[in-house]
Parts: structure tokens; C-alpha cells; sequence
């Protein structure tokens, strides 16, 4: 059991003034059997004129907001306190065939009417031939469904090139086929492809790893940043397994838990459109995940 202090921060700021603001995001952590909620609160500066919370679909704190005073800076600060344990899974669940994972086929499988909509092609996740490809190498005939779906993420570990450079966040799976590199988000949205072109439920996961700085070096706060993972569905439970082809382990304790959805789509921290004249603006994103011992 870990307890982190999560601080999210996001700086817009423009060339001239901004008549409106509107925007929605998604910086509150769920609490989940693994994961507890002491605190969590966000601040917008300027002051919305509304703010809208809300619970969304997929079960995410969802918020809207709309700041109609003219502004050439925006802030988003969210800070919470979560407390993290290691995810427990049931072995024979994990144990059961990779083709059971698909609710389309196994339609009267005990929670396959809620882990449908996560075996579709999604806006981001298409189902390109190649990632169906990739993904066929791992789900061979009959392979337990926590072996599979962890080596597909060891395989994308190895074969993928973290690469900042390589894509964009409005790259596609098959764009990051094609380079085999990308980051996280790229890798999260190829494994899902992998696995849910062979009709396997698997969902898109966002929140924050937390890092550890190189022997002898000191914590720099603000230094952290957003990760993002996939989650794949144990046939017959409620249960998802959530894995990190980032960095090739199973979540645990050091992952915060904030949204999850089809695919980065979904459960974008923050997204919004301005109305302006401003030529120019620039964004910054600070992330610092403390432990409070």
C-alpha cells in the first residue's frame, strides 16, 4: 500500500485574449477496490462562469467547464491524494482461454454485455491488418488469457522504439506500426488494436506512474508525466488485467488510477476549443506524483 499526492498542471497561454473557454477534463481519480480517494480537488483561474461535474459512461469523474471573461491565460490545477495496493487477480481467471475473452462470441459469458463496447474498433483503435497480425503471434489456440495478453505487452516492449519524436497525439495505430515506435499512448492503442481485432474486450487506461529518480539524484518536482495503459477483460468476471507495454510490467502500486474509455478519445486530461483572435499560444503541462510515506 503507497499513498501518493498526484499535482497536475496545465498552462495555456495566448498572443491576445480569449473570448471563451469551454473544455472538460478528465484529472480525478476513480476509486476502485485497489485504489482510495482521500482528497481531490481542481481549480480553473479565470474563474468558469459554469463548471459541471459529472459522472461519465464509462464511470470517469468527468468536468465541464466555460469561462466567458477575456483572458490570455489559462490554468488547470488538479491535486489529489490517492492511496494505491497491488491489484489482485484470480488465477483461474487468468488461467481460462484467451477466446472466452471475446464477448461477441461468448455473448452469455457472466459481464460480457458490459466489456462489449471495449472489443470494437474505436476512432483511435482501428483495427489495421497489421496490428491483427502482430497480435495473432501472442493469442495462439488455447492460451490462458493473463499469459497472452503479457506477452503481447513484452513483445511490443521489445519491439517498439520509445521515441517522443516518432509520433503525434493525433498519430494512428498504423502509423506507429509502421515506425514501431512512439510512446505511450501510441503503445497503448497498438495493443488494444492487437487484441481487440481478434474480438478480445480491452480498455484504454490513463492516469500516472510514479518515478523514481537515478541513484543519487533528487526528486524534481514537476518532472513526472501522464502514462497510459490497457486493461484486458477476464472472461466471466469483473476483473480486467491491466498491463504497461510502456514498460513492460502489470500495473501496480505505483499506478494512479484516473479514467479509462475505448481509447485516448475518451479520457483525454484536458480538451476544450477557444474562440480568439490570438495568431499564437503555447501550452504547459507539469505532473509531479510524491510519496507521502
Amino acid at each position: 500500500m503507497t499513498r501518493y499526492r498526484v499535482w497536475h498542471r496545465t498552462a495555456y497561454a495566448y498572443s491576445d485574449a480569449v473570448q471563451d473557454s469551454i473544455g472538460q477534463f478528465h484529472l480525478r481519480p476513480r476509486e476502485l477496490p485497489w485504489q482510495r480517494i482521500a482528497d481531490s480537488d481542481v481549480t480553473v483561474d479565470p474563474l468558469p462562469g459554469d463548471v459541471s461535474p459529472r459522472t461519465d459512461w464509462f464511470g470517469n469523474s468527468s468536468t465541464y467547464f466555460h469561462v466567458t471573461d477575456p483572458h490570455e491565460a489559462l490554468t488547470i490545477e488538479a491535486t489529489s491524494e490517492v492511496t494505491v495496493t497491488v491489484p489482485e487477480y484470480d488465477a483461474e481467471a487468468l488461467g481460462q482461454p484467451w477466446e472466452l475473452a471475446r464477448p461477441l462470441r461468448h455473448p452469455d459469458m457472466p459481464g460480457a454485455v458490459e466489456a462489449t463496447e471495449y472489443a470494437l474498433e474505436s476512432a483511435r483503435v482501428a483495427h489495421v491488418e497489421a496490428a491483427v497480425v502482430y497480435g495473432a503471434e501472442s493469442l495462439t489456440p488455447g492460451r490462458p488469457i493473463g499469459e497472452a495478453a503479457t506477452d503481447l505487452m513484452q513483445r511490443i516492449f521489445r519491439d517498439f522504439d520509445y521515441d517522443k519524436t516518432a509520433t503525434t497525439v493525433t498519430s494512428t495505430v498504423g502509423d506507429a506500426m509502421t515506425k514501431r515506435a512512439g510512446v505511450c499512448q501510441d503503445f497503448a492503442h497498438v495493443a488494444l488494436a492487437c487484441l481487440r481485432g481478434h474480438g478480445v474486450a480491452a480498455r484504454y487506461v490513463s492516469g500516472y506512474l510514479a518515478t523514481q529518480p537515478p541513484p543519487g539524484k533528487e526528486r524534481v518536482f514537476g518532472a513526472d508525466a501522464s502514462h497510459a495503459w490497457l486493461a484486458v477483460w477476464l472472461p466471466g468476471t469483473d476483473q480486467w488485467l491491466a498491463i504497461d507495454p510502456t514498460n513492460n510490467q502489470w500495473a501496480n502500486d505505483r499506478y494512479v488510477t484516473v479514467a479509462w474509455g475505448r481509447d485516448y478519445g475518451d479520457v483525454s486530461p484536458v480538451t476544450g476549443i477557444i474562440f480568439t483572435e490570438a495568431k499564437t499560444s503555447t501550452l504547459r503541462v507539469q505532473v509531479d506524483v510524491a510519496p507521502l510515506g
